[in-house]
């Protein structure tokens, strides 16, 4: 069974992976979580929440805008990490991660 991940930085900058189950392997929520975490980490990404609590949806977002529409126009190894770990912490068959409008869906 394969997920679809369209992450969108706008109309006409939109970038789709197709994650297979060959690229979720060794890939369970908990190291999706732990990917998004380091590259949080690595980028110096914001925290949303002033409270300081970041969920998955927060690292998600954060992750692909600091991480920058090249990696995902480029199409490599970054990008479809990416994709395979949000295909995992969310679980659905296609994910829309819109990074201009900051929501999942």
């Amino acid at each position: 069974m394969s997920q679809q991940v369209l992450v969108s930085f706008g109309p006409s900058q939109e970038y789709e992976f197709v994650v297979h189950d060959s690229d979720l392997e060794g890939m369970d929520k908990s190291a999706a979580r732990a990917w998004f975490a380091q590259e949080f980490e690595d980028l110096e990404c914001t925290p949303s929440n002033p409270m300081g609590k970041v969920l998955v949806l927060d690292m998600i977002l954060n992750v692909a805008k600091y991480g920058g529409e090249a990696r995902f126009k480029q199409g490599g190894d970054w990008a479809k990490r990416f994709a395979a770990a949000t295909a995992v912490a969310l679980g659905r068959p296609v994910m829309k991660v819109d990074v201009k409008a900051f929501a999942v869906g």
